[in-house]
């Protein structure tokens, strides 16, 4: 097991490095709280106190504020800050980054103190031994940067294999021209400006023949094609993004790509039907350039999807992935297990056994159509409900009676007694959501799975229906031209794909958050916006 001591004796011995830069007043509060080495990061804000901030939280040093003096004393002891803000010390992995004012004037900054950790991939180690693709993904401050600094190291040292890191921010292997000894023998190419990410990705593989690429923090459409291309060549990729699970890239218009695009298809109509769907629904474009998706829940969790295909596939289908669940136990062992998702039944004398990981089952699916979901707990206590409905992001109500629920929440153990009340709600078609454990966890990911399905089945049906609607007005019309209304980026690229599809043009206008999309019939037309 990874424990905190292991972190501390594994952590470079660097961190009085940075403590050495900052004013005597802020140096003298740390030495004092004798917490240095759980230490993540000094926020310095002018006109506040400093804060030391920990993983148990934050406490400020001293009584004195923090002034320009205090603010110029650290930017003159560290090395440049680059377009994007951050700036670091030569030889650590310590960052500090900058927020300026409208002249441009820096008023905060943080210090973020870099750690080698060791041990943080024993969870995935299987994983990087493979050829599969991987992408890392999780909110900022979770480990991606530091899991990915080892996974570098583990690739160039242990399988002997040619590592080249493409380090935008110069966060994996530090400041400076000389790369941070935990690397191992994997060799850095460093990015002259973040915008221009994707170019050394690509010069990476032209001239350095490497076996494998390490990509930390893709987050534009430029970099996603980078990570296509390089793919294709057949280099094994490991990178990270922001996000926080599999489901928020499908929604992320330029990160989708990553995991195979999306796209509108029409179906035929026996297909529709077998498929009790729209005619036109959204389908996965091509296969993901990773294919193996981990979601970092904490240090000591992750959540691996190992088919991406066919996770993605059941997001679009408005279902919830099973992954494969991984945490490192009291002992240290790596236990996995598939993770087992509620499900919505309707009219089954059992319940649905997950033993690994299925495909949602379409005849399955619960039709959510309405905008407040009134929803009726069943062996859930009232006050629990209703904190766990509070928080989602749809409406949801708390029904006090079966006949009024647009859908009913129950365990397990309660389902298996196939009382009056669960009787009564299968014989008036009331979607019956089962949770397999009666946990916080289990009821959030019933409402997230609501929530989803609501998404798909509403929003995205509405857009499609309201969009193909004016487009039987411009085919049957005289008008040669169409103003859809302004939507965001995810739905204008879906409004184009109808179009296509209707063997329209089109193209968008306007500014945001008015910018719409403009279908036309002529094709030999041409935009130029």
């Amino acid at each position: 097991m990874v424990t905190d001591s292991n972190k501390k004796n594994s952590a470079s011995s660097d961190i009085d490095t940075l403590i050495n830069c900052l004013p005597n007043h802020i140096q003298l509060a740390i030495n004092l709280d004798q917490k240095k080495d759980d230490l993540l990061e000094i926020v310095m804000d002018l006109g506040r106190l400093p804060q030391a901030r920990y993983s148990d939280g934050p406490i400020s040093l001293g009584e004195k504020e923090v002034d320009r003096k205090d603010i110029m004393h650290v930017t003159s002891r560290i090395g440049q800050f680059n377009d994007d803000n951050r700036a670091g010390l030569e030889r650590t992995l310590h960052r500090i980054s900058a927020m300026r004012n409208r002249q441009n004037e820096i008023v905060a900054l943080t210090c973020r103190v870099g750690r080698a950790i060791f041990g943080t991939i024993r969870i995935i180690e299987d994983l990087i031994n493979s050829d599969n693709n991987l992408l890392l993904l999780g909110p900022p401050g979770i480990g991606k940067t530091t899991m990915l600094r080892e996974v570098a190291q583990v690739l160039a040292d242990d399988l002997k294999k040619r590592v080249v890191i493409v380090d935008t921010s110069n966060e994996i292997a530090g400041d400076g021209d000389i790369p941070h000894s935990s690397l191992g023998a994997a060799r850095r190419m460093q990015v002259p400006q973040p915008h221009l990410q994707h170019t050394v990705m690509i010069e990476a593989v032209e001239n350095h023949m490497p076996e494998a690429i390490i990509i930390d923090e893709i987050g534009t459409e430029a970099e996603t094609n980078a990570a296509r291309t390089i793919a294709e060549r057949g280099v094994k990729l490991v990178g990270t993004a922001h996000g926080t699970s599999l489901d928020s890239l499908v929604r992320n218009p330029t990160l989708c790509d990553l995991i195979g695009g999306i796209q509108t298809v029409t179906l035929g109509d026996d297909e529709a039907k077998r498929r009790r769907t729209q005619k036109t629904v959204l389908e996965r474009k091509s296969s993901p350039t990773f294919n193996v998706v981990i979601e970092i829940r904490s240090r000591t969790e992750v959540a691996v999807h190992t088919n991406v295909e066919k996770s993605v596939d059941i997001i679009l289908r408005g279902g919830l992935p099973r992954p494969q669940v991984r945490n490192i136990s009291t002992t240290g062992d790596v236990e996995k297990v598939i993770e087992h998702q509620p499900d919505i039944y309707q009219h089954q004398s059992d319940i649905y056994q997950i033993e690994g990981e299925e495909e949602f089952d379409d005849s399955d699916e619960a039709n959510i159509k309405r905008d407040n979901t009134s929803v009726f707990g069943y062996g859930i206590g009232k006050s629990r409900l209703e904190f766990a409905l509070s928080g989602a992001d749809f409406r949801f109500t708390v029904a006090t009676k079966v006949e009024k629920a647009d859908v009913l929440i129950t365990t397990k153990q309660m389902y298996r007694k196939k009382s009056p009340i669960l009787k009564s709600a299968e014989e008036r078609r009331i979607p019956v959501l089962v949770l397999r454990k009666n946990t916080s966890y289990q009821l959030d990911a019933a409402l997230k799975q609501l929530e989803t399905k609501r998404y798909m089945n509403n929003t995205i049906n509405t857009i499609i229906e309201e969009t193909e609607k004016n487009l039987e007005t411009l085919i049957d019309g005289d008008i040669d031209e169409i103003e859809l209304s302004p939507q965001n980026a995810y739905v204008r690229k879906i409004q184009h794909q109808i179009a296509e599809t209707a063997n329209l043009s089109s193209y968008s206008s306007g500014q945001e958050p008015n910018r719409s999309v403009f279908v036309f019939r002529d094709l030999t037309q041409s935009r130029n916006i």
